[in-house]
């Protein structure tokens, strides 16, 4: 541009450097979109969407917590709570041995200090679990080395329950992990710091397969259920996270060193194909590593948190493919959201809060309020209280959102223990949370009394329908109460007739 330009050409010259910078801006970004990194953070932030980008926590109100609870001080690594539709249960302190409390969810307030408990362990109780087929029936694992299955009546205890339907008995050292078989009706898992993990038909009260030390070397930090049922995943102190087949006790993959780091990993199955770990780095950092298990050389995703000490609890959604981080001792929840596609997992919030939380229950899908939009539900403890936390997705619409919520894990059992025993799987049987979940009417617990003295007391016929047998015994029973009943009578009628005779 010479010194003769007009002020028009000035204006055109300065239009058209500027046309070409945006160009240029824009071809830089669409350069950053495509390569590996901008796929890691301008495409999370600027091109992916996602209906749970804007998930956000809240924290219930102070009249809809449950105060004055003395939560368990154990170092163990488990949650301390467990939740369903009817009931939350919480480890708790206890003089003379192991117990835990539990209370109908609407029970929220100040506890009071003479409550009664679940009191039948001799030493402190290390986890529970609530049967997904029966809402009245929890299984909790103690120092004492064993099992115990208990029934809860609807509505909450009254008195102490001190006896458990039935008491399981085979491993030599603690049981720190209890977990039920997600579709099979009456299969517990258990798994001791003997390094042995038990299952359990809980309907004979026998030990039917066993995974020795000789698959587990050392102490065992977590156990999960595949979603069927078919597979267990386990990560164990020897640094090895081992995917198995209960069943032939064979181990169908395994890596070692999923994180660099001494201190114990989590693992848990998510979407089809992939489990998802969480540990820590050489350098103590938190990690969270997403695998496919058909190739666990290198991770699909892995990603640093932060350097906090507590061990990072991974709870997965199957129905939104989003998983929840924990943290024992730290203040937060953090969620991510699993897709087929690279990067996988995509990190989404973090629900942050001033007090730092002992443990943590997670309530399975039937029981949140639809209505609200709510996709997940916590129950984080503190030192001396339990407090409920609501994961919502914001919408203006009051209609039933069937994009957030497809059909869901129910309570019936897809399978009998003796068919998964005998090599069926199955997935759970899904129900519609469109109109709202309505609990079945409550499932009572058979005693079988045909059973011999070494497998104790009977356990819980999750289905609720009594056996053939049973129903015998049952008119058996009856006959002989009517009997009786119609001998009393007799008597009566005999000493009325002595006392007038008078």
């Amino acid at each position: 541009m010479n010194g003769t330009s007009t002020p028009t050409q000035v204006a055109v010259v300065a239009t058209e450097r500027k046309e070409e910078s945006q160009d240029q801006n824009f071809l830089l970004f669409e350069a950053a979109l495509r390569s590996p990194r901008g796929t890691g953070r301008m495409s999370r932030q600027v091109v992916r969407s996602s209906k749970f980008r804007h998930v956000f926590g809240q924290p219930a109100k102070a009249d809809q917590c449950y105060e004055d609870v003395r939560v368990s001080q154990t170092t163990w690594d488990s949650g301390f709570c467990a939740v369903n539709p009817k009931f939350v249960a919480l480890i708790c302190e206890a003089s003379g041995g192991g117990a835990f409390l539990v209370l109908p969810l609407s029970k929220t307030g100040r506890v009071d200090k003479n409550v009664p408990m679940v009191c039948g362990h001799t030493a402190p109780v290390l986890d529970i679990a609530w049967c997904p087929h029966n809402d009245n029936v929890i299984a909790s694992g103690s120092e004492d080395c064993t099992v115990m299955v208990w029934e809860i009546p609807d509505g909450g205890l009254v008195v102490p329950l001190r006896e458990p339907v039935v008491t399981l008995e085979g491993h030599t050292k603690r049981v720190g992990i209890v977990a039920w078989h997600p579709t099979a009706q009456n299969v517990l898992l258990s798994a001791g710091c003997d390094n042995v993990i038990l299952v359990w038909d809980v309907g004979t009260g026998a030990a039917v397969l066993t995974l020795g030390p000789d698959v587990h070397p050392d102490t065992i930090y977590s156990v999960d259920w595949s979603r069927d049922g078919g597979l267990i995943c386990t990560s164990c102190r020897d640094k090895r996270v081992r995917i198995l087949e209960p069943r032939k006790g064979t181990i169908v993959a395994e890596k070692d060193r999923p994180h660099e780091g001494t201190r114990p990993v989590h693992a848990v199955f998510v979407s089809e194909g992939k489990i998802l770990t969480t540990g820590f780095s050489r350098m103590s950092e938190r990690q969270v590593a997403l695998w496919d298990t058909k190739h666990l050389e290198e991770p699909l995703s892995l990603q640093e948190l932060d350097t906090s000490s507590g061990v990072l609890l991974p709870f997965f959604d199957p129905d939104t493919n989003i998983v929840y981080l924990c943290g024992k001792g730290d203040s937060s929840i953090r969620y991510f959201e699993i897709t087929s596609e690279a990067p996988f997992l995509h990190y989404l919030s973090m629900f942050s809060s001033k007090e730092s939380q002992r443990g943590m229950g997670y309530m399975p899908k039937r029981g949140l309020e639809v209505n609200k939009c709510e996709i997940a539900r916590f129950y984080k403890l503190h030192e001396r209280k339990c407090e409920p936390i609501a994961m919502t997705v914001p919408r203006k619409s009051d209609l039933f959102q069937e994009d957030l919520y497809p059909p869901t894990a129910g309570p019936d059992p897809a399978l009998t223990a003796e068919e998964w025993l005998g090599g069926r799987d199955a997935g759970p049987h899904l129900i519609s949370l469109k109109d709202g979940y309505v609990p079945p009417k409550s499932r009572e617990l058979r005693v079988n009394r045909g059973l011999d003295s070494s497998r104790r007391k009977a356990a819980p016929e999750a289905s609720g329908t009594p056996s053939a047998d049973a129903m015998s015994r049952m008119e058996e029973e009856m006959r002989k109460l009517q009997a009786t009943v119609q001998e009393l009578q007799k008597r009566l009628d005999r000493l009325e007739e002595a006392v007038q005779a008078k």
